[in-house]
């Protein structure tokens, strides 16, 4: 009776797997900072009022901007 055995190697990623990671690393970040500007931008032109309304402040507009973007 024969039995089959296969063996796996993974070698280092290519330098185009490497490129490609790279790519997409980048792009995933742009994507966040995006957001986070956008957030940021919108709640800046909010008026003191309109920011209570929503549990906010001037003073937490940065952070609540960041954890749209990034998470906590």
């Amino acid at each position: 009776m024969d039995m089959a055995f296969t063996t796996s190697i993974r070698t280092a990623p290519s330098f185009f797997e490497g490129l490609v990671a790279l790519k997409n690393e980048l792009v995933e970040r742009r994507a966040k900072y995006n957001v986070y500007r956008t957030t940021l931008n919108e709640l800046q032109y909010l008026s003191g009022r309109e920011l209570a309304d929503l549990g906010m402040t001037r003073g937490n507009i940065k952070s609540v901007a960041y954890e749209a973007a990034y998470g906590k």
